[in-house]
């Protein structure tokens, strides 16, 4: 291609506009996956509505002699929340790849370590030691240390790729264990098994070999067992999910997942109607870790069911974008944060229909919490950079000749 044609290539795309626009926020919403983040968007909307029908029985439940909170002051704080979130949603996922990575594997560093001292200075919530802070500052390193935890797995494991004798299996895990092991402290054992299925599946996707695969998951049954026998965490919420009927340290738990089923099913298949619901006051963390019964109860079954598949559109969304990415890392990093977003989504609705213990899950961007909802979008930003594309320069026959003379 001559220069002359090139030079009249380049101003009429200037003045075309559109595509043509190169600027950091053209160039951002041409190459980004726009469908992913109208999914993540569309999410973050449910997710204000749900609260603002969960807030006045959190607000009754936590009200007291000394102190009334309004009954849609947990939807205002939301509020709050998500006006910082998308900030650093759209921030994270502008970022160069190489500059994502380096941002996750420093926060990594330093998240694991506010994690090694949260069981010592953490503040203690509903006999859990999950936060470091105070007040509104108060945050949960565990949130925001899984995507960045996903990212340095996914860069560890793409390290065989230049030098197949590097030990990344006992690497990571080493890594997964010891993270394991600090949640256990706390106790958080949903977040220990949402670390663990993680990890699992980026070796699985990253080639590792099938007798090390064989030899992890037969290893599974060991490690439960264990946890029963030796974690009295473990041991109180599978007692309260298999033996309902057993008075105990677990009954808490059963009676919880009793409250949130009934609450789920209380609204039919159309649900009561906004601020219609009765059920939902006799729930406990109703805006956080039972919001999906919520959702059945005031919406209905068919909102729940629209709620689960927009999580499915967005983790089959991914995995369809990555059939043809020959990045390594990309596919390593893309498919983990996209498999912990399905995988917390799922353990938080089977709570909620009775399907699995108890487990303190939130439902990514539904659930209220700062922590939960800045984690999540630094997750999603991450997604998005991963699986960025330019369309306009791959599909122009001009741009792919520039370079060849």
């Amino acid at each position: 291609m001559s220069d002359t044609a090139r030079a009249s290539f380049v101003a009429k795309v200037k003045r075309r506009g559109g595509r043509g626009d190169r600027s950091p926020l053209g160039t951002w919403f041409w190459d980004i996956d726009r469908m992913l983040l109208g999914l993540a968007l569309f999410l973050i909307l449910i997710g204000l509505v749900a609260v603002a029908a969960a807030s006045p029985a959190t607000a009754t439940r936590y009200s007291g002699a000394t102190h009334h909170l309004a009954p849609l002051h947990y939807f205002w704080r939301q509020l709050i929340w998500v006006g910082v979130s998308l900030p650093v949603l759209i921030g994270v996922s502008m970022l160069p790849v190489a500059t994502a990575r380096r941002l996750a594997l420093i926060g990594a560093a330093v998240f694991l370590a506010l994690l090694a001292v949260t069981p010592f200075i953490g503040a203690v919530h509903n006999g859990a030691r999950r936060w470091i802070g105070v007040g509104l500052a108060e945050f949960q390193p565990s949130e925001f240390l899984k995507p960045f935890f996903i990212v340095a797995v996914a860069w560890l494991l793409s390290l065989r790729g230049r030098d197949e004798e590097l030990p990344v299996v006992p690497i990571t895990l080493a890594l997964t264990g010891t993270v394991a092991g600090l949640l256990m402290m706390q106790p958080d054992f949903g977040q220990t098994i949402i670390f663990c299925v993680v990890w699992f599946a980026l070796l699985c996707i990253a080639g590792t070999p099938t007798r090390v695969l064989v030899g992890l998951a037969a290893c599974a049954p060991a490690g439960l067992v264990a946890a029963y026998l030796f974690y009295s965490t473990a041991r109180q919420r599978i007692d309260a999910f298999l033996f309902p009927g057993v008075e105990g340290e677990g009954a808490a738990d059963h009676f919880q997942t009793d409250a949130a089923h009934a609450t789920l099913t209380a609204g039919g298949w159309t649900g009561t109607g906004p601020g219609g619901g009765h059920a939902k006051f006799g729930l406990p963390e109703a805006h956080t870790d039972y919001i999906f019964s919520v959702i059945g109860e005031e919406f209905g079954l068919i909102a729940c069911m629209v709620v689960a598949m927009v999580f499915l559109a967005i983790v089959v969304r991914v995995f369809v974008k990555l059939l043809d990415e020959q990045d390594e890392f990309k596919l390593l990093a893309a498919s983990g944060l996209a498999v912990q977003f399905g995988a917390q989504a799922l353990v938080s609705m089977a709570v909620n229909t009775g399907l699995a213990p108890s487990k303190g899950m939130t439902l990514p961007f539904i659930s209220y919490g700062g922590s939960s909802m800045i984690a999540l979008s630094i997750g999603m930003g991450l997604l998005l950079a991963f699986t960025r594309r330019n369309p306009f320069l791959t599909r122009s026959p001009y741009v792919v000749k520039w370079g060849q003379g």
